[in-house]
């Protein structure tokens, strides 16, 4: 009996166990999930618990709810990796070999990394809503604050769904109004990029939608510390940005037992061959989603997609067959803009996001990079279909894992774009 070995019941790793399941025979293969946590949540929900668009209870269920029958749940805190061993050991002592590993363990908030943003001011008046913890502490607050400055803050890059502290911003625009205080709010977004978002296409148009709703922008903000007595967040260039209310997404880590294994980047995330999603550690150790450094995006969307191709490629791995470069980096992205609408975007490593019509060419009936309530409504129905499908590891139609151009103005932007 042969042992493959998935760490990390999240996303990446629930959908694995899933897919792999189904395809390798139980006579050959024994499956093994480690994970220290019992709930599983669901981190996109995270974006709506602040303003009581979704209740805490709506984002969050039982992990044993999804890790499939015939896959052996452990629940116990990960040590290290030993990849010249083929052993994973925990912290209670135990070891587990392995003769193929899943690296699923995905990344966390690290406010510690930044002078000053822990202390007697978090979750008081400095926030983060990219945990469950942190975005119903923010809800509370929301619900009795009086105005003043809000200011949304991203810290340094990667982090999970790139988008969503945009989305924050234009969310907190439409609840304020809805509540009769938007001029009682000052909002600032704060970046470290030079621009609304990593993609020059989507940042123009996000950007436009900033100074619509009065929304200050604020690039190339390398934070150095923050001042919770004199609440400012300042930069290494001597920038100021002065705030009531800190909204911020704190430098985003892969796990440190990532570090304590001896490998990983400088924020222990896995080196990976971005195609097939074997890492460069050890050919019989693969990564996938938030854990790996491949440049895509961190969110829900890309590691359904590169769960079918890693699944793929763990069979051929099995068979000893060449493994397929098949990912393409393929993200989709709803971003919500507030007042019942969203965008959506469609990319990858090498497209961006453009204007048309998804998932079906000329018919949609969701547009690209154009604000409507039916991409509102793909948003809010996308957490029926992750608790339903996407977790549970079956397709989603008419989506597929690469992606298509059928549908997309890419000729049109061409034309209009300045570079042309």
């Amino acid at each position: 009996m042969k042992h493959l070995l998935i760490l990390g019941a999240g996303t990446s790793g629930t959908m694995m166990a899933n897919h792999l399941r189904r395809e390798i025979s139980p006579e050959e293969w024994a499956i093994t999930i480690v994970d220290k946590e019992e709930t599983h949540y669901y981190q996109p929900g995270f974006l709506f618990v602040p303003f009581d668009i979704y209740k805490p209870k709506q984002v969050k269920k039982s992990i044993d709810k999804f890790i499939p029958k015939g896959v052996q749940l452990v629940r116990e805190k990960i040590d290290r990796i030993d990849k010249d061993q083929n052993l994973v050991r925990l912290q209670n002592g135990r070891e587990i070999a392995y003769d193929i590993l899943i690296i699923a363990t995905g990344t966390d908030i690290a406010p510690q990394e930044i002078e000053g943003m822990e202390g007697d001011h978090w979750h008081k008046d400095v926030f983060d809503f990219y945990t469950y913890t942190g975005s119903k502490n923010l809800r509370n607050k929301l619900k009795d604050w009086e105005g003043g400055k809000l200011v949304v803050h991203i810290c340094e890059m990667p982090i999970k769904c790139p988008v969503a502290p945009l989305e924050f911003a234009f969310l907190a625009d439409s609840f304020f109004i809805h509540k009769g205080m938007r001029d009682k709010v000052d909002i600032t977004f704060v970046t470290p990029l030079d621009g609304a978002f990593t993609k020059p296409t989507a940042s123009k148009e996000l950007a436009y939608l900033l100074d619509e709703k009065n929304i200050h922008l604020v690039p190339n903000f390398n934070i150095e510390r923050v001042d919770g007595e004199g609440k400012k967040i300042h930069d290494y260039g001597g920038k100021e940005v002065e705030y009531d209310l800190l909204v911020t997404v704190p430098t985003n880590m892969g796990d440190p037992m990532i570090e304590r294994s001896g490998f990983g980047d400088d924020l222990n995330f896995v080196p990976t061959n971005k195609a097939t999603l074997q890492t460069q550690v050890k050919e019989n150790i693969f990564a996938i989603g938030d854990a790996t450094n491949i440049p895509a995006s961190k969110a829900g969307s890309v590691a359904h997609f590169e769960a079918e191709i890693l699944t793929e490629n763990i069979l051929r791995y099995i068979r000893g067959e060449e493994l397929k470069a098949h990912f393409d980096g393929h993200a989709n992205c709803f971003i919500e803009t507030g007042h019942g609408k969203a965008l959506l975007i469609d990319f990858n490593y090498t497209h961006e996001p453009v204007t048309g019509s998804f998932p079906l060419p000329g018919v949609g009936p969701l547009r690209l990079l154009k604000e409507t309530h039916m991409n509102h409504l793909g948003k809010l129905a996308f957490r029926w279909i992750y608790w339903n499908m996407l977790i549970k590891g079956k397709h989603i139609p008419l989506v597929s894992s690469e992606m298509s151009t059928a549908g997309k103005n890419y000729e049109e932007e061409a034309e209009t774009s300045p570079t042309s």
